[in-house]
């Protein structure tokens, strides 16, 4: 196991090469600040091993000529380098113990407080892999079973026995909450829904600029045209919200054609948002209204929430189920990176992934302060994450199968369903944890829901307030955290 990490960085050491020569600004890209560590211990290991050599073979020169003093010196260098240049290899990212289960902590949220809805439906997917198709193909991801998930998690959500009345009931507890009285949704409202695009992000190479074809990383785990469809027909079929009062995108994403055409096809008024706005789409630009970073860092640049989010009366916040090679997790909360028109780590502005790759715990997260936002948060009636194709970013370029129970060597064909942030992603947390035995494990992954949870007290002793310049008005708790 000793030489299995020095593979791992003569990989990541050629991969970062291969993408970072031909085009520096990808040295910022979350996947080569991943791979940079790796690639530069394998670096630090070749020239130890190399020196090692190198002093073994002059304790031998100089043991035969009788000089054993430097003999002794060279043997002795080579074999401290030797085991410096393993050591360094052996080094693994600390890991979290088990989370304690049931010891929930924060005020539960939602019009059953807390509730998040599980949906799995092995039906709902029929792909064999990349050499069969692609996965968002309605020949490999069953829409009418898609739909029923749609629909059973609102009704399950709410508690009602129909959509219409379930669709009611989660409207009319979410106003009551923020305290705009008993009233369900009203024609002409506007409706913003923040779908997870990280594959087509502006950044990368996977979508073609100049046509909005996908040309790389066709099979990545985006959500899934067939969730957003489904989605969208409740919205307009049972909700009865106009296509032109709707919002759907990521403002950091191309929004490709091959989702764009099942989409467009049946919804065409509706608002397709995406960050260079052409074929059809809409430009997602900042609007007016300020988001605080409740770190207060000093000579940055001011970051704005979307027009679409400034104009919208509702959210939804729409992610997938990954895991993430830095922060651990990738859900809800994250989803969020893309609620800025702006990249994470753009020059001039604060860097997300400062706090978003933790290495610790009771740590200010800008999660909490995304999450907790009057534009944000603050707006969203609905929580869902699109688990039919899981992964783990960025390191793969297509789902993978799970082997927990009950996905059994299958994809997970999922569906999650919350009014509470913190639950939401608490839950998607664990099945995450259970599957896989690395990044989700990582100390200080689910460090984020610890701190939403007691935003009003957080471990870290943050003043979380993102609607103000300074500390005006602390947020309360953003939601329950609890483990199984």
């Amino acid at each position: 196991m000793r030489w299995l990490l020095p593979l791992a960085g003569l990989v990541s050491l050629i991969w970062f090469l291969v993408r970072v020569v031909p085009k520096p600004s990808r040295a910022a890209y979350p996947c080569q600040r991943a791979a940079a560590p790796l690639a530069s211990a394998f670096v630090v290991w070749l020239l130890g091993v190399f020196a090692s050599v190198l002093a073994a073979r002059k304790a031998r020169h100089y043991a035969y000529r009788s000089r054993y003093v430097i003999a002794g010196i060279c043997a002795a260098v080579s074999v401290g380098t030797l085991w410096l240049a393993l050591s360094m290899t052996a080094k693994k990212a600390a890991l979290a113990d088990a989370p304690a289960p049931n010891a929930p902590i924060g005020v539960a949220k939602g019009v059953h407080p807390g509730r998040v809805v599980w949906v799995h439906d092995p039906e709902a997917t029929d792909w064999e892999g990349p050499e069969d198709g692609h996965w968002w193909e309605n020949t490999h991801t069953n829409q009418a079973v898609v739909d029923q998930m749609m629909s059973r998690a609102i009704r399950q959500l709410s508690g009602e026995a129909g959509d219409a009345a379930a669709w009611d009931t989660l409207f009319r507890h979410f106003n009551q909450a923020r305290g705009k009285g008993d009233v369900a949704y009203r024609p002409g409202e506007k409706i913003a829904i923040k779908v997870n695009f990280v594959g087509f992000i502006w950044r990368w190479d996977a979508v073609n600029p100049e046509s909005y074809d996908l040309v790389d990383r066709k099979d990545y785990m985006n959500t899934a045209p067939q969730m957003i469809r489904a989605l969208l027909r409740q919205l307009v079929g049972t909700v009865g919200v106009k296509e032109a009062d709707i919002a759907v995108g990521d403002t950091l994403a191309y929004f490709a054609n091959e989702y764009y055409q099942i989409l467009h096809e049946e919804f065409p008024d509706v608002e397709y948002l995406d960050h260079e706005g052409k074929f059809g789409r809409t430009v997602a630009k900042p609007s007016s209204v300020p988001l605080y970073w409740s770190c207060r860092p000093e000579g940055c640049l001011q970051d704005y929430v979307p027009v679409s989010f400034a104009q919208a009366d509702y959210l939804v916040n729409l992610a997938n189920l990954k895991s993430h090679t830095a922060a651990g997790v990738t859900l809800c909360a994250k989803n969020h990176y893309g609620s800025l028109v702006r990249w994470p780590v753009q020059e001039g502005y604060y860097d997300l992934h400062e706090s978003g790759f933790p290495s610790a715990v009771g740590q200010y997260s800008a999660l909490v302060d995304l999450m907790g936002h009057a534009q944000t948060g603050g707006k969203t009636v609905l929580y869902l994450i699109d688990g039919l194709y899981a992964g783990r970013h960025p390191i793969d370029r297509e789902p993978m199968k799970w082997d927990s129970a009950p996905f059994n060597g299958d994809w997970t064909s999922s569906l999650l369903a919350s009014q509470d942030p913190v639950a939401i992603d608490s839950v998607a947390f664990d099945f995450l944890w259970a599957e896989w035995d690395d990044y989700p494990h990582k100390l200080g992954a689910d460090d984020y829901l610890h701190e939403a949870a007691q935003a009003e007290n957080p471990p870290s002793g943050t003043f979380y307030d993102p609607d103000h310049p300074g500390s005006v008005t602390r947020l309360a708790s953003l939601g329950v955290h609890e483990h199984w």
